[in-house]
C-alpha cells in the first residue's frame, strides 16, 4: 500500500461481511486500482468479496461512478445529443458498424469506445482494422474533430478512460470472478459513462452463441445495467436479443464489415432488423418522435452510407470502400463451399463453435497481441430452418491454406445439427426499460 493511500482493508471486509460498498469505500478501491495503491492481492479479495456477496444496487451505482472517475471524462458542446449501444458480445454481431452512421445521419452524435475480441466473440475495433489503413487509436483532439464533422467516430478507448477499470479486468480473470453480475456492470458502464453519453442502448444476448446461454442469465444482467446506468445519470435501456445462430451470414473480421457494408447499401437482413431496432430504441430514449421511422429513412435513403464513408476516410482508410469493398479488403487464398453429409433443416446451432472456429482459423486471439488474419471466417453461414444438404451448403470457409480449411469445414459441420426446423423466434425477445423492468 502506497504511503498516504486511506486503508483499503476495511472496505473489503464490509463487502466480505456483506455489509456493501458505500461510495467513499468505491473511491478508496477504484483511485488505488487506478494508482497502484491497491496491490494485487487486495484487488483480488476485493473481487471474490464482490462475487460471493454482491454489494447491491446502491453498490453497484457506487462502484461504477468511482470507477468512471477514476480517469479522465470526456465531454461534448454538440448542437446534438450523444449517444452510444453496447453489445454483450456475439458471432456474427457488427451492428455497431451500421447503427453509429445510421444515428448520425439522425442527427444524433456517436462517440463509440469500442473494444477487441474476447473469447469466440469478434471485436469491432478488429472488424474496423480489417480495412487499410484505418485507424482506431485517435487521440482526443481527432476524435473530437471527426465526431463534430461526421457525427460518429469508433474508436479504442485511451489509456486515462476508466483506467480503474482496466486492472480490474485483468484481476477478475485471474481471481476466477468473471462471473459477478456486479463486476461485469461496473466494468461496462464506467467506460461507457467516462465517454460523456446523453444515452445508451444496450443489446444484452442470450443463447448459443452468447456468453449468457439463458434468458433468464440476461435479463438478470440487462436489470442491473439499466439499473445502474440510469442510477449514474445516463438515460438507458436494454433489449435482450436472441444469439442461437450468428446475427449476421458471415463470421469473420473482413467478411464482416463486407456484410454490413451491404447492410448499409440496403440488403435485407437479420443484421439489418436488429439495427434498426437498436437505433431507433435509442433515438427514442432522447424523445426523437417516430424514431423506427426515422432511422428506416436513414438506412434507405443512403444518407448513413454516406456518414460510414465519410467515418472511414476520417479515420485513415479508403475514400471508396462502399462502392469498392473489393477492392480494399483482403481476400483469403482459399475459398470452399461447406456441405453436410445429409439432407434436412437445420434443428440448431452452436454458434460459439462457429466462432472457435473462426479464432482457429486466425481471425481471433488466443493470447494478448496476437495478430489476426482478416481474410479468414465463414460466409453465406445457412441459417435456423433453412435446408442444406449435399447441394445446399451450411456456409463458405475463408482460410489461408487447404489444411485450415479441412479443420473449419469439419468444425463447421459440426456445429450444425440437421432435423426438425425449430418454431420461428423473435431477434427482439424482450425490452428492459429505463425504469428497469422487463417488458
Amino acid at each position: 500500500m502506497t504511503d498516504g493511500a486511506p486503508d483499503p482493508r476495511p472496505v473489503i471486509a464490509a463487502v466480505r461481511d456483506g455489509r456493501g460498498l458505500d461510495s467513499d469505500g468505491a473511491g478508496i478501491i477504484a483511485r488505488g486500482l487506478a494508482s497502484g495503491a491497491l496491490s494485487d492481492a487486495q484487488a483480488g479479495a476485493f473481487a471474490m468479496a464482490v462475487l460471493t456477496r454482491g454489494i447491491g444496487m446502491s453498490g453497484r451505482v457506487a462502484l461504477t461512478g468511482a470507477m468512471r472517475d477514476s480517469g479522465r471524462m470526456l465531454t461534448w458542446d454538440l448542437p446534438g445529443l450523444v449517444v452510444d449501444k453496447h453489445s454483450t458480445g456475439g458471432i456474427g454481431d457488427t451492428v455497431s458498424l451500421v447503427l453509429a452512421p445510421v444515428l448520425a445521419a439522425c442527427g444524433a452524435y456517436v462517440p463509440m469506445i469500442s473494444g477487441r475480441g474476447l473469447g469466440h466473440t469478434g471485436g469491432t475495433l478488429d472488424k474496423l482494422e480489417a480495412i487499410p489503413g484505418l485507424r482506431t487509436d485517435l487521440d482526443e483532439a481527432a476524435l473530437r474533430a471527426l465526431v463534430g464533422r461526421t457525427g460518429c467516430a469508433i474508436v479504442a478507448a485511451s489509456a486515462d478512460l476508466a483506467p480503474a477499470d482496466r486492472r480490474l479486468y485483468a484481476i477478475r480473470d485471474e481471481a476466477a470472478a468473471v462471473e459477478s453480475v456486479d463486476l461485469i456492470t461496473a466494468s461496462i458502464l464506467s467506460k461507457k459513462l467516462a465517454a460523456g453519453l446523453d444515452a445508451l442502448v444496450l443489446d444484452v444476448k442470450s443463447g448459443s452463441g452468447a456468453f449468457l446461454k439463458t434468458p433468464a442469465e440476461a435479463e438478470a444482467l440487462a436489470e442491473a445495467l439499466v439499473d445502474t446506468a440510469n442510477g449514474a445519470g445516463c438515460r438507458t435501456s436494454a433489449l435482450l436479443t436472441d444469439m442461437d445462430q450468428p446475427l449476421a451470414r458471415a463470421a469473420g473480421n473482413a467478411l464482416e464489415v463486407m456484410e454490413a457494408i451491404d447492410c448499409l447499401r440496403g440488403a435485407p437482413s437479420a443484421l439489418r432488423d436488429l439495427t434498426l431496432a437498436l437505433a431507433a430504441e435509442c433515438l427514442a430514449l432522447v424523445g426523437q418522435a417516430d424514431p423506427l421511422a426515422a432511422v428506416t429513412r436513414a438506412l434507405d435513403s443512403g444518407a448513413a452510407a454516406e456518414r460510414f464513408a465519410a467515418m472511414i476516410a476520417g479515420q485513415g482508410g479508403p475514400t471508396d470502400l462502399v462502392d469498392a469493398p473489393a477492392r480494399h479488403l483482403a481476400a483469403a487464398p482459399v475459398v470452399r463451399d461447406v456441405y453436410p453429409a445429409s439432407a434436412d433443416a437445420i434443428a440448431a446451432i452452436d454458434a460459439t463453435a462457429i466462432g472457435e472456429a473462426v479464432v482457429a482459423l486466425g481471425g481471433g486471439r488466443v493470447r494478448a497481441g496476437q495478430a489476426l488474419d482478416p481474410s479468414v471466417g465463414f460466409s453465406h453461414l445457412a441459417r435456423l430452418g433453412e435446408l442444406a444438404g449435399p447441394d445446399q451448403p451450411l456456409g463458405r470457409v475463408h482460410a489461408a491454406s487447404e489444411a485450415a480449411a479441412d479443420v473449419a469445414a469439419a468444425r463447421l459441420r459440426t456445429a450444425y445439427q440437421l432435423g426438425t426446423a425449430p418454431a420461428p423466434r423473435p431477434q427482439v425477445l424482450s425490452r428492459v426499460s429505463p425504469s428497469g423492468h422487463a417488458e
